[in-house]
């Protein structure tokens, strides 16, 4: 069975992008703010979240500590275009699988990714 990779990421093009390199070896579900991110993990199983940590209303690491705090254990792997270690910093401290700053290669997400599910599987 396909692995399920939810995708949270407040730009379109982005969503969009991500999606197209994702779906030929994973089902991917996208989500446009992390209420609906926090939404779709109640109701869908994730087996990893590509999570954006830009964005308006609530940003991935408010998402991130929201689903800790729910005791949601799915890998999480950030995607950044700022490059602000303390960021990186703070995601990886609060538990993060890894993170990529954006714009990234195809290959690169890819290896990420999987590299993220193996290790969830390992646990």
């Amino acid at each position: 069975m396909r692995k399920r990779i939810l995708v949270v990421d407040d730009d379109a093009m982005n969503l969009k992008r991500t999606q197209m390199i994702l779906e030929k070896f994973y089902n991917v579900l996208l989500a446009e703010s992390g209420r609906e991110a926090l939404d779709k993990i109640k109701y869908e199983k994730i087996d990893l979240i590509l999570l954006d940590i830009a964005m308006p209303i609530m940003d991935g690491l408010e998402t991130f500590k929201r689903m800790k705090d729910s005791s949601v254990n799915i890998p999480v792997i950030f995607l950044t275009a700022s490059g602000y270690e303390d960021d990186v910093r703070t995601a990886i401290s609060l538990g993060a699988a890894n993170y990529l700053k954006k714009p990234f290669f195809p290959k690169e997400l890819l290896k990420r990714v999987a590299l993220g599910l193996e290790e969830q599987e390992e646990q």
